[in-house]
C-alpha cells in the first residue's frame, strides 16, 4: 500500500555562544508568523553523507559562521508541530543539534541575529538569586492548575512531579531539568505555545517569549543537556577564547548553569581538576589589577574520562 503522507527532515541547530558574560543563542525571524525561530536547514541525502556534516554545511553557508563542538540531541516529531504552510498530508521531522561557537556577525544574505536564551526561559536564570517569575507567577498557577483537575490516582504522583522540578518543599533546584520544567509548564497551559496548540488558555502571565513551532522545546533540551554535559566533558571551552582569565572562566560557567558560584570554591575546583594552565600573559583591561591569562589544558584529556568543571552544591528553593 502506497502513502500519501510526505515527510520533511529538517536540521535545527540550536547554535550557542558566550559573549560579555552573557549566553548566547542564534536566531532568525520567521516571516509568516512574527517570531523567533532557531535556524534550519533541509537534510539533503544525496549531497550530505551525514546529518551532522549536512549541519555544518548549511550554517557555513547561511551565517558564515564556524562551528565548534556539535552533537545530535533529539528527533522532534510530533504531528501538528509545524502546520504553517503545510498541508494534511505533510509532516515536518526536525534532527535537533546543540552547536558551541563563538559569536560572530551571521552572514549578510541571512536574517540571523543573536540574542539572550534567558528570553526564552526566564525561570531558568538564578545568577541574581530565585528569579521573581517563579515566585509571582509560575508557582501560584501551578497551583492554581493543579487544584482545578480532577482527582485521579495520578494526583500524588503530578504533586511530586512539581515538587521535583520546581524545588518545592525542601526539595533542591536541579539546575539540568530545563526540558521537565518546560514540558510541566506546557501541560499546564501556562505558556503561548500551548495556548496555540489549544490547551486551555490562563491569562497571558508572559512567561518568556514565544517561539516558532516547538522550537522553545528544542532550546530546553539543548539547554539541559549543556548544563549537564559541562559538568563532565571540558564543552565550556568551545565557548572561551584561546586566552582567557579565571573570571571570565567563571563568568561563562555561570552564564550556563544560570548560578552565581563563590570565588575561591570554583578557582580551587579548576585547580584540582587540572582544566587550564598559565600562559605568562595578563590582561590589562579588567578594570583593576592585571589578571593572569589562562589556556585550557588539553592533556587533561588524556588524563581523565570525565574532565569537566564540577559544579558546587546546588541551592535550595522555596
Amino acid at each position: 500500500m502506497t502513502s500519501s503522507h510526505q515527510i520533511e527532515i529538517r536540521l535545527n541547530a540550536v547554535i550557542v555562544a558566550v559573549t560579555k558574560e552573557e549566553p548566547r543563542l542564534l536566531v532568525v525571524d520567521d516571516a509568516p508568523t512574527s517570531k523567533h525561530a532557531l535556524p534550519f536547514g533541509p537534510f539533503n541525502p544525496a549531497a550530505d553523507r551525514t546529518l551532522e556534516q549536512g549541519l555544518r554545511g548549511w550554517v557555513k553557508n547561511q551565517t558564515n559562521l564556524q562551528l565548534g563542538h556539535v552533537e545530535q540531541l533529539y528527533t522532534f516529531g510530533d504531528r501538528g508541530r509545524d502546520t504553517y504552510g503545510q498541508s494534511g498530508s505533510e509532516r515536518v521531522v526536525s534532527v535537533g543539534y546543540l552547536a558551541l561557537t563563538n559569536e560572530a556577525k551571521p552572514g549578510a544574505t541571512t536574517n540571523a541575529h543573536w540574542t539572550n536564551w534567558y528570553d526564552y526561559l526566564p525561570w531558568e536564570d538564578w545568577r541574581e538569586g530565585e528569579p521573581e517569575i517563579l515566585q509571582r507567577e509560575i508557582r501560584p498557577r501551578l497551583s492554581d492548575w493543579f487544584h482545578g483537575l480532577p482527582k485521579t490516582t495520578a494526583t500524588a504522583a503530578l504533586r511530586q512531579r512539581i515538587h521535583l522540578t520546581f524545588g518545592l518543599k525542601s526539595r533542591t533546584w536541579n539546575e539540568e531539568l530545563v526540558l521537565e520544567r518546560y514540558e510541566l509548564l506546557y501541560e499546564a497551559g501556562l505558556i503561548a505555545e500551548a495556548v496555540r496548540a489549544g490547551r486551555k488558555k490562563f491569562e497571558d502571565p508572559g512567561l518568556g517569549k514565544e517561539m516558532h513551532s516547538d522550537h522553545r522545546r528544542i532550546i530546553a533540551t539543548a539547554l539541559g543537556r549543556l548544563r549537564g554535559k559541562i559538568k563532565y566533558r571540558p564543552l565550556v571551552f568551545e565557548l572561551m577564547p584561546e586566552r582567557f582569565t579565571l573570571f571570565q572562566l567563571q563568568r561563562a560557567v555561570e552564564a550556563l548553569s544560570g548560578t552565581r558560584l563563590h570565588k575561591q570554591n570554583f578557582r580551587r575546583l579548576i585547580a584540582d581538576g587540572g582544566l587550564v594552565e598559565e600562559t605568562g600573559s595578563v590582561d590589562l583591561h579588567t578594570g583593576g589589577r592585571p589578571a593572569k591569562q589562562f589556556c585550557f589544558r588539553e592533556e587533561v584529556l588524556l588524563e581523565r574520562l570525565s574532565p569537566g568543571v564540577k559544579l558546587p552544591g546546588k541551592r535550595r528553593a522555596g
